[in-house]
């Protein structure tokens, strides 16, 4: 068997132990025990899913029902170092950077989730979180230190821990991630959207030419309450799109390398002169 090569480590002669960022990624690399898979868990790509199946498939929990259980225990399929090293199986799901973006906001922020409250105290509280807008969330995670002070908004690059992982799935076409997954390993991928009611498709979509970007998180709640949500194209003004490519970069050449610029929100090449 050829030896997986894994990211965070060749370029850090420090003890492995004191690598933070071979051990972040290493924490999120989950292992469904049977199979001996490995799934890289990346939050806001379809992760309650497939952390609820994982749950199921590895016998901690019995029903969906139970599917609570996951928000307690992230890393309790967390892989040891030979379990990374000897899986037989290993994929990822990935993400359009500029709709997990969207997706971050619209969800923990708009929402006052716990992530909101971190942010708050992680700017000192000299930001109201009903204040916020989209655009100057964009503006804030231009900082390292507040882009990788939450792993909702964290660049999908940084938990990966594989150089090659055997499959790279797009949260846009999930579809194949289902067949295969089923296929290759057994696993059977439990649709959590309605359990944990994150997903867009319960609200109604308002029209994409309205400019959303700097109301008031305040407000995008109350449109939810009312069952409405802005197109996430709505979100986005052009200076948006230049500042989250830039940002995300390293991201968005991850998605483009394995799917292309076809399901993508946007063209970067359009954006990429800022």
């Amino acid at each position: 068997m050829e030896p997986r090569f894994l990211l965070h480590t060749k370029d850090n002669y420090d003890s492995l132990s004191q690598n933070s960022e071979f051990n972040f990624a290493k924490s999120h690399a989950l292992r469904l025990f049977q199979a001996n898979a490995i799934y890289t868990f990346i939050p806001k790509n379809a992760c309650s899913s497939l952390r609820v199946s994982l749950a199921l498939q590895n016998g901690l929990i019995e029903s969906i029902e139970d599917f609570n259980w996951i928000h307690s225990n992230n890393h309790t399929f967390s892989a040891s170092l030979a379990d990374i090293a000897c899986a037989d199986y290993t994929f990822v799901v990935l993400r359009c950077p500029y709709r997990r973006l969207a997706s971050a906001f619209l969800d923990k922020l708009v929402n006052r989730d716990i992530d909101a409250w971190l942010l708050h105290n992680e700017l000192q509280r000299k930001i109201s979180i009903e204040d916020l807008t989209f655009s100057k969330f964009v503006e804030l995670v231009q900082d390292k230190e507040i882009r990788e002070s939450n792993i909702h908004w964290r660049k999908q690059s940084d938990f990966l821990i594989y150089k090659r992982y055997d499959d790279y799935f797009s949260l846009e076409k999930f579809s194949t991630c289902v067949t295969t997954v089923r296929d290759k390993i057994s696993l059977k991928l439990i649709d959590a959207r309605e359990l944990t009611k994150h997903g867009s498709d319960q609200f109604e979509s308002l029209d994409m030419k309205q400019d959303f970007s700097k109301v008031s998180a305040f407000d995008l709640l109350v449109l939810k309450s009312q069952g409405k949500l802005p197109h996430v194209k709505s979100l986005y003004t052009n200076n948006l799109k230049r500042l989250v490519t830039k940002t995300y970069q390293d991201d968005l050449d991850l998605y483009i390398s394995h799917f292309g610029k076809e399901k993508l929100l946007f063209n970067p090449t359009d954006w990429q002169s800022a």
